[in-house]
């Protein structure tokens, strides 16, 4: 998912102009002072480029970020890849994720460097719990039937699945550009369960999507509410990252203790 810079140009002029969210009662203890650095996790089905146009709105704000690249094979690969990322900031550090990264900054984010977790339309189950049998406590998101599986044991969502049910916000002509770009995950990542969930422990915002057929919006409330998260709703597919970008950037930058 590579952006040329006047595509990032037009796109940080313009979501610099949408309107800002209204931000509903906060649960969640604000930060004691600015956090200078931020580490983005991307979910499935993407990779760290689909936070494109997140970046330069933080970046604007004069936010050190880093945008990880997940392999998706495993659960645990995945937090060595941020653990490494993190090992690599010089102070307190907000952990913000999308999707399915929610389980990996869940278990990463006890790092004493993290200050913060912010989860964008993303997984947040307790520790040792089963995340697929949360989401039966709901009705099944769409998405979930588009599902394919290789011989070799890697799972890639169809086209139609893609482009309706997972960014069904965007132009077509731009979802399946991403589409083209999908990362496939391992399935490993379907039976994981993380050992810690450090949001019992630290300060903690959720945004749900709406529009959301990828994740039950009702599963992504209880999981804010169990939290007790500063919780945000986007009107919004499961990518908001892409689709609303400045919303989800005020909610990062609210995190952080920086003005919107």
């Amino acid at each position: 998912m590579k952006l040329n810079s006047l595509m990032l140009g037009g796109i940080f002029c313009s979501a610099l102009l949408s309107t800002s969210p209204v931000f509903a009662q906060s649960n969640a203890a604000g930060p004691s002072t600015t956090i200078r650095n931020v580490v983005l996790v991307h979910g499935l089905y993407v990779d760290g480029s689909s936070w494109a146009r997140v970046i330069p709105l933080l970046q604007a704000k004069g936010l050190h970020v880093t945008s990880v690249q997940n392999p998706t094979t495993s659960l645990d690969a995945d937090v060595d890849a941020v653990k490494r990322a993190l090992a690599q900031q010089d102070g307190p550090t907000l952990l913000v994720a999308h999707s399915y990264g929610g389980m990996v900054i869940s278990q990463a984010g006890d790092d004493p460097k993290v200050a913060g977790l912010v989860y964008i339309a993303a997984r947040a189950p307790d520790a040792g719990e089963d995340y697929p049998a949360l989401t039966k406590k709901f009705p099944a998101a769409p998405a979930s039937a588009g599902l394919q599986w290789s011989s070799d044991g890697y799972g890639k969502l169809s086209e139609q699945a893609f482009e309706k049910d997972f960014a069904g916000d965007l132009p077509v002509a731009e979802a399946r550009v991403y589409y083209a770009e999908q990362q496939p995950m391992g399935k490993a990542i379907t039976m994981a369960r993380t050992t810690v969930a450090a949001w019992h422990d630290k300060p903690t915002w959720y945004a749900v999507s709406t529009e959301d057929r990828t994740i039950n919006p009702d599963l992504e409330r209880f999981m804010a509410k169990r939290m007790k998260a500063h919780t945000i709703e986007i009107d919004s597919s499961h990518v908001s990252l892409l689709s609303h970008p400045a919303e989800v950037a005020n909610l990062i930058l609210e995190a952080a203790g920086a003005q919107p």
